[in-house]
């Protein structure tokens, strides 16, 4: 066997790699002729490694492994896409473009339920692989990219290029890989895009390409070095270089089409082979990109249209009541397992013994579950025409599931409580609280691990959290504990120390003290002891706290096991200050209640939301006689009808302007 016979089946297999995976045709070879060629490669290679080619098949089979993911700047940022949600919103974006003189034609393309990819190429060759990341910096995933069949490690031409995707699994792909985990007793793979993103993070690339990922190629940051003038043209180009696009791809020529391809799409959604969760508008002429610009973080020239939350049936089986971290019990739904949106839904929260009640929810029934993106699947409804008779209907648990203690109600009357503050399953919650994102954020402390390390006695309330240092010797010998994971850790657990008062205030558990009420409490007491040495009157005065949480917040500082555990954290070095700015004062802004309607040019809510606050102003979702101020954007709907009728003052995106030392992006 010489070299050319090398190169000749290196050809002949790449050639078979494009039609199957990239174009979606038969191959010229049949399948014994493939694995064989695949063999006779794999022999050279062995024989003749001085022969072996970048380009080579072989190098898509994975077997590399890392110690960590090194990173990698854009050297173009890789900017995300605003959210529009209905038809109004995308007649809104239509219109700020032709506000600009421009006549637009649009391409239309799915939204791929995966995660974002960077390749970089020189001279044709495959270089590097990165995620999004931040948009700035991402990780260098190059080792498992390799191992997708349909990312071409050499271009037809020798051009230096990046170009930017979508890589996912497909529906069959998960559905085969979860029968394989069942059979070996190994847990479920919860839906295509987690499991993309775990395949793809993997430091064995051998992992990554057992599970058969895919790419969809949709964007070239650069056209203009190719004399490329529209979205459209760069598409072509790319897939004439060998790249892999998507073929419901479509160049429309008005709104309305757009609008159809919206409505074609979503009733294909289930039928595709893939999860979409929307679709992706863009401008196509490239010229316009320029005169649309970007915000910091959205291009204007582009949105993604989103489709509404997915419903779909199944059988209510049981109905199993779980303690909090307050001792609130709530029921939730046991179900015969369904995917709803890609993910595998078998239980589902029924909120509270009302919302029982009221949807008259029983065990047997066939019932309608929601998930609108991320949030926990609901029981939306009964299918009250499928009852048989034999449905049993709810009632309510009398004492706790967990520790049997007679259970009481809230204040409220709404919910019923577990009173036993030594509950196992109080103190779990509260741990589980204590180091998620919002709070501590500990990373490596998920449910399981925390709940692990209870049962085993490793921790058994926030302090022993900090001296896990002590056990690192005992952890390293625990199934899934090395070294590397252990040491990262505590290096969470250390840098945690270093926290906002507002995050260790909204971490303790304080009852009815969420994020916003923390960050208001840090601000305004600036330490953890000014807080403990408030009285009831003051902090019944504080706006957003009122009664029920001043009591709430007088009850925790009283309880001697909560004081002592507190300064021990202090002890451990936790930061106990407010290392925020002071609050800052502007008469037409602090004291005032602020509502924002409508899209507002180059401001998210959340940014005017932070700003008004920042002021020492608030911000509401409803316009009522207490609204001072209403800030209107581009289709502000029924809230700036009322603002007008009720006679409060109405702040346009001139009037920002004009307050731009408060609203800087104006200045």
């Amino acid at each position: 066997m010489n070299q050319e016979r090398y190169n000749e089946l290196v050809e002949l297999i790449k050639k078979a790699n494009y039609e199957y995976h990239v174009l979606d045709n038969a191959t010229t070879l049949t399948d014994e002729e493939y694995d064989n060629y695949l063999r006779q490669l794999y022999e050279i290679e062995e024989k003749h490694p001085e022969w072996k080619r970048a380009d080579s098949p072989t190098n898509q089979i994975g077997g590399v492994i890392l110690d960590k993911f090194e990173k990698i700047t854009h050297n173009i940022p890789m900017m995300s896409l605003a959210d529009v949600f209905n038809e109004g919103e995308i007649r809104l974006f239509d219109e700020r473009i032709r506000k600009e003189g421009i006549n637009p034609k649009y391409v239309c393309e799915l939204k791929i339920d995966g995660l974002s990819v960077s390749l970089k190429y020189e001279k044709g060759n495959l270089i590097s692989a990165a995620t999004r990341g931040d948009g700035i910096v991402g990780e260098n995933i190059t080792h498992n990219v390799k191992t997708i069949k349909q990312v071409p490690l050499k271009l037809n031409e020798p051009v230096d290029i990046e170009v930017r995707g979508e890589i996912y699994i497909s529906k069959k792909t998960l559905e085969d890989l979860n029968k394989t985990r069942e059979k070996n007793g190994e847990p479920l793979l919860r839906n295509c895009r987690n499991t993309a993103a775990g395949s793809i993070r993997q430091l064995d690339s051998s992992i990554a390409a057992k599970r058969k990922l895919e790419v969809w190629i949709y964007h070239l940051p650069n056209p203009e070095d190719y004399g490329i003038k529209t979205h459209h043209e760069a598409l072509e180009y790319m897939k004439k270089l060998g790249f892999r696009t998507n073929p419901n791809n479509k160049l429309v020529n008005n709104l309305d089409e757009v609008l159809e391809y919206i409505e074609e799409k979503k009733n294909a959604r289930e039928s595709l082979p893939y999860d979409i969760d929307g679709v992706v508008i863009k401008l196509d002429d490239l010229a316009a990109h320029e005169t649309m610009g970007n915000t910091i973080r959205y291009p204007k020239w582009a949105v993604a249209y989103k489709f509404p939350a997915l419903e779909v049936q199944t059988k209510l089986l049981d109905i199993i009541f779980t303690v909090g971290r307050t001792g609130q019990i709530t029921p939730n739904a046991v179900l015969e397992p369904v995917m709803v949106m890609g993910s595998l839904v078998s239980r589902a929260t029924l909120h509270n013994a009302d919302y029982c009640i009221a949807k008259d929810i029983r065990i047997g029934d066939t019932v309608k579950i929601i998930k609108a993106g991320d949030v926990i699947p609901r029981v939306e409804s009964v299918v009250m025409e499928a009852r048989t008779g034999n449905e049993r209907p709810f009632v309510m648990a009398t004492t706790c599931p967990m520790c049997s203690a007679k259970l009481v109600p809230s204040k409220s009357g709404v919910d019923m409580l577990c009173p036993n503050e030594l509950c196992p399953k109080r103190n779990i919650e509260s741990l589980i609280h204590f180091v998620e994102r919002k709070a501590m954020n500990i990373i490596g402390l998920g449910e399981r691990i925390i709940e692990d390390f209870f049962n085993m006695g490793i921790i058994s309330d926030f302090v022993s959290i900090y001296h896990l240092d002590l056990k690192k010797e005992e952890l390293m010998e625990l199934e899934g504990f090395g070294e590397k994971s252990v040491t990262k850790l505590l290096e969470s657990i250390e840098a945690s120390k270093s926290n906002n008062l507002d995050r260790l205030i909204y971490a303790i558990g304080i009852k009815g003290i969420g994020e916003k009420n923390a960050k208001i409490l840090a601000k305004k007491y600036r330490t953890m002891q000014n807080l403990i040495e408030a009285n009831y009157e003051e902090l019944n005065q504080i706006d957003d706290i009122g009664p029920i949480l001043a009591e709430s917040i007088c009850a925790f500082f009283k309880n001697e096991e909560n004081l002592n555990i507190i300064s021990r954290l202090k002890d451990l070095g936790l930061n106990m200050e407010y290392q925020g700015e002071e609050e800052k004062y502007d008469e037409r802004i602090t004291g005032k209640k602020f509502v924002i309607t409508g899209t507002i040019e180059d401001y998210s809510r959340d940014e005017l939301k932070e700003i008004i606050e920042s002021y020492g102003g608030k911000t509401s979702d409803s316009v009522s006689k207490s609204t001072n101020v209403v800030i209107v954007g581009d289709a502000p709907g029924s809230k700036a009808t009322k603002a007008q009728e009720l006679n409060i003052e109405i702040w346009n995106q001139e009037k920002l302007k004009e307050l731009n030392e408060i609203f800087d992006k104006y200045a």
